[in-house]
């Protein structure tokens, strides 16, 4: 979609269609009062009518409103003004491209970016209005054949109304729409059918991707990988078919000598959970257990998009979980790449097992930070639900720095302890540590896994299980945390 931005009064604005914010009660937002007012009323008598509440969800569209420059006016509803917040002021543009499309409407102006929202400036009200739009208009319909469903968005073209900082403004056009690329991006490969998306798939997709930019790809088989003792991402793999990947994307923005932020994402591409197979009920949705490899791919695009004076590498262990007959046994132990052993009490904790050895090749980085992004457990989805990633860390500064990029990009995570004291539960009479702790507190346990392989580095894990896909009638990739990801590299810069 394209984007700008305008100074003009929402009166004065010719346009197929302007649309207009409403509060609960009828109520017009201050900034587009001179258009009701020059309509002689007509918006308020709409709302005072009932067609409209203003209702968070609501939209109505107005065809010939008197004395209005535009042709048509698509009132959206905003809910409660004193409980307005940004969450809602993304829903809300959501809501207004959803409907544009609907009814068919190839440009408008939207007056939304003139709202007063708490605590934003024109920047942050072009951004997220960017990254909200581009939501609203995502669609994967790459394997839909020919179904009816499959149709590209009517809206093409989308002008924010800007009272103040013009320029600011279009600086939040310019990061919002490289985070959106980087988000959709994210989602089309999560989405990929599992037949399709594949560890080599990730690995020639890394070429394409680099093809033409400053991006290096690095790509390590099996036999690489054996030969630097990664025991415990090739245990993952024997039951497959499909051959293991480890791939490297080395993005150079800044000097040379300036220590990279590294970021490592579980590429999971099929998850059966292995010997320790999973129920059959929604196992489709394993497809998604590669949405870590995808968000570090997301975030890649997004950082070289905006040309970020920074270094970042993405690192990606790839491998497909399944049964068969030298797949890796509950019981086994193995070696990691850091000479510690492991006894694997359950295959289907097979995420910790391909991240450990990328951690430890991380290492050779030598990394300012890294950051690892896993759908790591089941038990995240219990604890926070699908509303924030967990955050877990050995680095203060940075699980902080983390979780205040998550709120600045309305892509949150929350911190969870990483105490000493729940190592005990990773205990083993038979190798240094076990694959698992108990039942309780899974989500900080499977951290304390990874904390064993990152006590030389500033390390913050982000488990998205719950965030980076949904189920049911929108079942489908998010593309989170890309925007928490970037947002964490923007303020690095």
């Amino acid at each position: 979609m394209q984007f700008s931005v305008k100074s003009a009064a929402a009166e004065s604005v010719t346009t197929p269609c302007l649309v207009v914010g409403l509060f609960e009660g009828g109520k017009l937002p201050a900034a587009v009062q001179a258009l009701d007012q020059a309509s002689h009323g007509y918006l308020a008598k709409v709302a005072k009518s009932g067609a409209i509440e203003g209702r968070a969800g609501q939209s109505l569209l107005l065809f010939d409103v008197p004395k209005a420059a535009a042709e048509r006016i698509l009132l959206v509803g905003l809910g409660s003004e004193k409980d307005f917040t940004p969450r809602n002021y993304r829903k809300a543009v959501v809501k207004a491209v959803r409907a544009l499309n609907e009814a068919g409407i190839k440009e408008a102006v939207s007056s939304l970016s003139l709202l007063d929202v708490k605590g934003a400036d024109g920047y942050w009200l072009a951004r997220h209005a960017v990254e909200a739009a581009e939501e609203a208009n995502y669609r994967f319909d790459a394997y839909k054949g020919q179904s009816k469903d499959k149709q590209k968005p009517a809206l093409q073209k989308l002008t924010l109304l800007m009272g103040r900082e013009h320029g600011k403004s279009e600086d939040g056009i310019k990061v919002g729409s490289a985070i959106a690329a980087g988000v959709a991006y994210t989602r089309n490969l999560g989405n990929l059918p599992p037949n399709v998306c594949t560890p080599s798939y990730l690995a020639a997709e890394a070429g394409r991707f680099a093809k033409g930019s400053k991006l290096k790809v690095t790509v390590l088989d099996q036999a690489q990988m054996k030969k630097l003792g990664m025991g415990a991402l090739l245990a993952v793999a024997r039951g497959s078919r499909q051959p293991p990947k480890l791939i490297v994307m080395e993005y150079k923005g800044a000097g040379k000598d300036e220590k990279p932020h590294v970021l490592v994402g579980k590429g999971i591409t099929f998850d059966t959970g292995g010997i320790s197979i999973k129920p059959a009920q929604s196992m489709d949705e394993m497809k998604f257990d590669m949405c870590g490899a995808a968000s570090v791919f997301g975030t890649l695009k997004a950082v070289m998009q905006l040309g970020l004076k920074i270094n970042v590498v993405g690192v990606v262990p790839s491998a497909e979980n399944m049964p068969g007959g030298d797949a890796t046994r509950p019981g086994d132990i193995v070696s990691t790449m850091s000479g510690q052993t492991v006894e694997i009490l359950n295959t289907d904790a097979e995420g910790r097992l391909i991240l450990c050895d990328a951690l430890t090749y991380a290492e050779r980085l030598k990394p300012a930070s890294i950051v690892d992004i896993a759908t790591l457990t089941g038990a995240c989805v219990i604890a926070l639900g699908n509303v924030v990633s967990g955050l877990l860390g050995n680095n203060e500064r940075l699980v902080q720095s983390l979780k205040a990029a998550g709120d600045k990009a309305e892509d949150r995570a929350w911190p969870l302890p990483l105490y000493d004291d729940y190592q005990d539960s990773l205990k083993s009479n038979f190798a240094d540590f076990a694959n698992i702790g108990g039942r309780e507190a899974g989500a900080i346990t499977a951290a304390c896994y990874l904390s064993r392989f990152t006590k030389n580095m500033n390390w913050a894990h982000l488990d998205i299980a719950g965030t980076a896909w949904k189920g049911g009638a929108e079942k489908g990739a998010t593309g989170r945390p890309v925007s928490l990801l970037v947002q964490h590299l923007l303020d690095q810069t």
